[in-house]
């Protein structure tokens, strides 16, 4: 029996149909391979200060530059978008045409594996719980019993406390979706709770806006920090994440990142933090008119001037050393001469002074060293002079380090001050602890007054007293 024609027409059509699903099934495109596709890289993050944000300069923080880093390695543009709760986060990451990855300052949570996989870690933090100082110091979970006790809802920690409240049934505990970890860190800070459970590189970084918050107790042991990724049938983005980070780990790369974020961060005590607070209202809108023309003058950030000024002076135009160096900038006889200064008291000559030397002296350093290392160079040599900074870069090199990068440097400017090592050196002693404290110190400031301006401000030149967001005085407890 022969086939009928409609039979003649479709065996040619399924036999096409069936070889081209076979080729496509063959041929499917890896994640990888679609993300190249596009052209662009889709991150998920959190706008928080140790993740993502924006200064004057534009996007900031340690989780967007590594995720910027990663999409270059990758010859990708990069598209960062914010969530606005942790749950939201890994709702979105785990959707249809979800973002790629989260990078967002996400711990190893193992009751989120079956929605989403993590990659190697990067970080080891701490949980733990804080308190405000004045009040009795909780030291174990039992002395949580009873207490206002808050952390962020879908985060490691709630599933952690959850966890201890089936051997602690009394431990009672409020979950949250409307704050940030700076926002229970301000209500500890107010005594609005009475504690709360954050990791310790949060609070290391937030520990100036909110002086009367203290550790308690450490809540267990370092946990790992990890991107974390879609639940895809293939393990080429995964694959690729973890190569960069193994990379950026050999190089020295993440450990200069996470100095550059972290490493200054815990100058600040809590005697400290509230001067700062305090002066900074009372004391640099006086200042902040010269120390902006300066900063325009020179192409320097007026905040790393005021900076500057505050570790000088306290922004005291009258301060005078033991040494007979005088005014807001602090400048020497010879310095002052130099940079033309002819009142070293008088507040605009001295900030301008200060900013012409600071300019002069990075100039002097080799335009290969990149920023900010350059810049943190120069303020330790402003401290130090040049000639020791340049000792203390010849050690670094000496012994295997890398004479271009504070990171290393800066453990190097110390033994300038220990006979066994200046005696090898041009120009022999220094007091080499202090351009490290000086300029860790700057950064700190620095990193604080870029956290209260807002960026928006910038151009309508308004008095910090009008935009400090939030006010840190107004952040200090009553009675303090």
């Amino acid at each position: 029996m022969h086939p009928t024609p409609a039979r003649k027409l479709h065996s040619p059509a399924l036999a096409v149909a069936l070889c081209a699903a076979l080729l496509t099934a063959c041929e499917k495109s890896t994640q990888l391979e679609d993300i190249r596709e596009a052209g662009e890289l889709r991150v998920i993050t959190r706008n928080t200060p140790t993740t993502f944000y924006q200064d004057r300069n534009g996007d900031t923080g340690l989780e967007y530059e590594l995720a910027k880093r990663f999409a270059e390695s990758l010859n990708l543009d990069l598209q960062m978008q914010s969530a606005d709760t942790l749950e939201s986060l890994y709702q979105q990451l785990g959707s249809n045409n979800g973002p790629d990855l989260a990078a967002a300052g996400l711990t190893v949570n193992a009751q989120r594996q079956d929605q989403v996989r993590f990659a190697s870690p990067y970080l080891q933090v701490t949980p733990q719980v804080v308190y405000r100082r004045g009040d009795k110091k909780p030291r174990s979970i039992e002395d949580l019993y009873g207490q206002r006790l808050m952390v962020l809802k879908g985060s490691t920690l709630a599933d952690e406390l959850r966890a201890l409240q089936a051997v602690h049934p009394e431990l009672t505990f409020t979950e949250s979706d409307s704050f940030e970890v700076v926002d229970l860190l301000r209500l500890v800070n107010d005594n609005e709770i009475d504690a709360a459970v954050v990791y310790s590189n949060e609070l290391v970084v937030n520990r100036a806006f909110y002086p009367a918050v203290s550790v308690a107790f450490d809540l267990g042991a370092e946990q790992p920090m990890a991107w974390a990724l879609q639940q895809r049938p293939d393990s080429t983005l995964l694959d690729a994440v973890n190569a960069f980070f193994a990379e950026i780990k050999a190089d020295g790369t993440l450990d200069q990142l996470i100095e550059r974020f972290y490493g200054h961060s815990d100058v600040l005590d809590y005697v400290g933090a509230r001067a700062f607070a305090e002066h900074m209202q009372s004391r640099l809108p006086r200042y902040e008119t010269f120390l902006r023309q300066a900063g325009d003058q020179y192409a320097l950030d007026w905040r790393l001037l005021a900076a500057m000024a505050y570790q000088e002076s306290l922004w005291d135009e009258t301060a005078r050393s033991a040494t007979g160096v005088r005014g807001l900038m602090m400048l020497t006889l010879p310095t002052a001469k130099f940079v033309g200064v002819t009142n070293r008291v008088d507040p605009q000559q001295s900030i301008m002074g200060g900013a012409r030397y600071l300019v002069w002296v990075r100039d002097q350093i080799s335009a290969d060293i990149p920023e900010p290392d350059r810049t943190w160079f120069a303020l330790a040599a402003y401290n130090v002079g040049l000639g020791h900074l340049e000792d203390a870069r010849k050690l670094t090199e000496k012994a295997g380090r890398d004479p271009n990068r504070w990171i290393d440097v800066k453990d190097f400017l110390p033994l300038l001050q220990k006979k066994q090592w200046y005696t090898q050196t041009r120009y022999g002693y220094a007091r080499g602890s202090e351009p490290v404290h000086y300029v860790q110190n700057i950064r700190r400031y620095h990193d604080i007054l870029q956290w209260v301006t807002q960026p928006q401000s910038e151009s309508r030149q308004q008095s910090t007293e009008q935009y400090l967001a939030p006010g840190i005085l107004e952040q200090l407890p009553e009675g303090i």
